[in-house]
């Protein structure tokens, strides 16, 4: 079951992060998370430089889409703003909403990678579903008070995969 937590690649930001290198991976599609992946949490403020991003990529020929656990209306502001599909109260891990943005996105799940600060749901969820999961540390420690006590399983998790040499 620790396997399924170990994301494939690590990055500082998703801004570290080059459609070139993706492709190299066979990367075609990107299933995003929303919460302290895009924006801080709670936010509907796009800032120009992830705007910049998405667009660079969606002019590389990738597809993205936003999976969030978030509401409706959060998710639906910021997807518009990027100009990308959005799917709210996604209820991650359960593969329900990753199969539903593989089909908006047209891809297979070995050329889709899934990018997000949580390891119990947008890591456990891409690795579920055989996608190339990549972890970003979160944007802002203001999160949902459920995602702080998580965090502390987190940390216990990232102690172990060390442990094991799976985390750097």
């Amino acid at each position: 079951m620790l396997e399924k937590l170990c994301p494939r690649y690590r990055a500082e930001s998703i801004f570290a992060l080059e459609p070139e290198t993706l492709r190299a991976q066979g990367i075609k599609g990107l299933i995003l998370d929303l919460d302290n992946t895009l924006v801080e949490w709670g936010s509907e403020i796009v800032p120009a430089e992830l705007v910049a991003w998405v667009d660079r990529f969606k002019k590389a020929g990738f597809k993205l889409c936003i999976v969030s656990n978030a509401v409706p209306q959060r998710v639906e502001a910021v997807a518009e703003t990027l100009g990308i599909p959005g799917l709210p109260q996604a209820t991650k891990p359960f593969k329900t909403s990753f199969k539903r943005a593989l089909a908006i996105l047209g891809t297979a799940p070995e050329e889709t990678a899934v990018i997000g600060d949580q390891l119990f749901t947008d890591i456990l969820g891409g690795n579920r579903m055989d996608l190339y999961t990549i972890w970003t540390p979160p944007l802002s420690e203001t999160e949902f008070l459920s995602t702080r006590a998580v965090r502390r399983l987190e940390r216990l998790v990232v102690k172990r995969f060390r442990k094991r040499g799976l985390w750097g």
